[in-house]
């Protein structure tokens, strides 16, 4: 069935109204009528080429949130009218040591991601969210319990939200412990609102000194501003565990020297350039670790949903219409939004 979607013939061109193909619903399918659909970094990524192997049409969105239309006839987890949402994958091999043990974003055989991942249905390659419609493997769909104005709130919870989450859970974080969270953005607004809901003490970590007022009413209990060696220096050897959420290359060495022993720095963005090598004394010394962190399976991925509407927390917004989102790519990269896009995907029919 023919829906109308939003994407991108080539990595220099701009993202135009398309027509796409979903394919009718099999036995343990879940059919969504798409609500909201945020918009990640990784959306601009692809569409531009800038990772390799793109495949094109290239229609982007992994933080979807709608309404199931149809299910399968094998399906039992889910009815039509439910609110729902899909996040980063829509499939995985199912029989390796990771999705066995609910961990889909490790998959050893590689899992489908919900654009550009090869697929069976036309063109060949998974259709994301700037779409009205999609068709998902029931395994591979969530539940929202979020109140309905919270909705397009919730829609980057599917990705930022759970990129977040999942290392802050690995790590322990909670009450006693010292976190910090470096960069204020899409992902650095949800690393701290999370952190701060799981009990830690949240020192946000930010270049620029005009993000103080908001890293404190996102809730954080301290603001560093990273260009002061002083007040870098003051925080040396305390943190339990620091975030890294900063796609940018940059010296890691001045977040590792403020880990206790035994700390860790956990990477979450991917940087265009390498980082500059760390000084491997300072991690030798304490014992200190830096590791990275992906996303988060399917089980933990409820969790974290579950988890942020018993605390009352969604993601800062701006909501856009369809046909804004070639200046929205803009705006981003300038970092000009606070502190994610969500298209309103009722406008793909105006």
């Amino acid at each position: 069935m023919s829906v109308k979607a939003y994407g991108a013939h080539a990595a220099d061109q701009p993202l135009v109204a398309l027509d796409i193909q979903r394919r009718t619903p099999g036995p343990r399918d879940v059919q969504i009528e798409i609500a909201y659909c945020g918009v990640c970094h990784s959306d601009l990524h692809t569409v531009k080429s800038e990772w390799a192997g793109t495949r094109y049409p290239c229609v982007p969105g992994h933080e979807i949130v709608g309404t199931v239309s149809a299910v399968g006839s094998d399906v039992n987890g889910f009815a039509v009218g439910d609110t729902v949402g899909v996040g980063c994958m829509v499939d995985s091999c199912q029989h390796c040591a990771a999705c066995a043990e609910g961990l889909e974003q490790y998959c050893e055989n590689g899992f489908t991601g919900t654009y550009n991942g090869r697929t069976q249905d036309p063109p060949g390659h998974t259709l994301g969210g700037y779409s009205q419609r999609i068709t998902v493997d029931q395994r591979f769909v969530l539940r929202i319990n979020h109140p309905k104005e919270q909705l397009a709130a919730v829609a980057p919870l599917l990705c930022a939200g759970i990129t977040t989450y999942s290392p802050l859970r690995h790590w322990n974080v909670g009450p006693g412990k010292k976190v910090g969270i470096v960069g204020i953005g899409g992902l650095g607004h949800m690393g701290i609102k999370l952190a701060h809901a799981m009990g830690a003490h949240v020192v946000a970590f930010t270049t620029s000194e005009s993000k103080r007022q908001d890293a404190h009413s996102l809730g954080a209990d301290e603001v560093v501003v990273s260009r002061d060696a002083n007040a870098m220096a003051a925080h040396a050897g305390s943190f339990d565990f620091i975030l890294d959420t900063v796609a940018a290359s940059h010296q890691l060495d001045a977040f590792t020297s403020l880990l206790k022993r035994d700390g860790t720095l956990c990477l979450v963005g991917v940087p265009e350039h390498p980082h500059p090598s760390p000084n491997i004394g300072v991690l030798i010394f304490g014992r200190r670790s830096i590791a990275g962190s992906l996303i988060g399976g399917i089980p933990e991925t409820q969790e974290m949903l579950d988890f942020c509407a018993k605390h009352g927390i969604v993601s800062d917004i701006e909501m856009i219409r369809a046909d804004y989102i070639n200046d929205a790519y803009e705006r981003m990269l300038r970092s000009d939004v606070k502190y994610r896009f969500v298209i309103d995907i009722a406008s793909l029919a105006a």
